[in-house]
């Protein structure tokens, strides 16, 4: 059979139905678009060690995701399903390996013969792992319950801010104009303070 000749719905049908090939060409033919997206997001990957192949990679696992979930009933084309899906997925992993760049050294403790440093920051209450551990819980709850509070675009921003990306870099990763990411972060700020207050 030459799958080819099929449209995406198709496919998924027969992808489903264990086809090789089908999976084979629906691969084929989101490639173009994986690498379209993936060499967009590649400037905003600077020092994080993500390469374009690993953009590449995280496009086609959600591609991957699009034809496992993708319902035809919900009146959505598939290409846009797809393309949503890979997006969400590179975004996902530049905004990961942006928070963990600078993991070890930020939480390193310098060695310093002369000052002592290590022995001191043992004694320091901000090094107890107990302290460490409540810390770490507790900003993840505060970041659900802000979270709980915004839309699905108002989550990106927040997340790609937290991320330390600049306005310009996420405009860039959502492909909207930099008014708009103001303009959400903007009601981010406002929602955060309604929160803490």
């Amino acid at each position: 059979m030459d799958y080819k000749d099929f449209n995406d719905y198709e496919l998924i049908y027969y992808i489903k139905d264990g086809s090789e090939d089908a999976n084979n060409i629906m691969i084929k033919k989101y490639e173009p678009l994986i690498y379209k997206i993936a060499s967009k997001m590649l400037p905003l990957c600077k020092n994080n060690g993500l390469e374009i192949n690993d953009l590449i990679q995280e496009g086609m696992i959600g591609l991957n995701h699009a034809i496992e979930k993708y319902i035809e009933q919900k009146d959505i084309l598939f290409y846009t399903y797809a393309k949503k899906c890979i997006e969400r997925k590179i975004i996902s992993a530049v905004i990961s390996s942006n928070r963990n760049k600078n993991k070890i050294l930020n939480e390193s403790i310098s060695y310093d013969d002369d000052n002592n440093l290590i022995l001191n920051g043992v004694k320091d209450l901000k090094l107890n792992p107990e302290q460490v551990i409540i810390d770490t819980e507790l900003e993840e709850e505060t970041i659900t319950k802000i979270k709980s509070t915004l839309t699905d675009f108002e989550i990106q921003v927040f997340d790609l801010l937290i991320a330390g990306f600049n306005y310009k870099e996420i405009a860039i990763l959502l492909d909207k104009n930099e008014k708009s990411i103001d303009n959400a972060i903007q009601r981010v700020k406002s929602k955060i303070k309604k929160i803490i207050k």
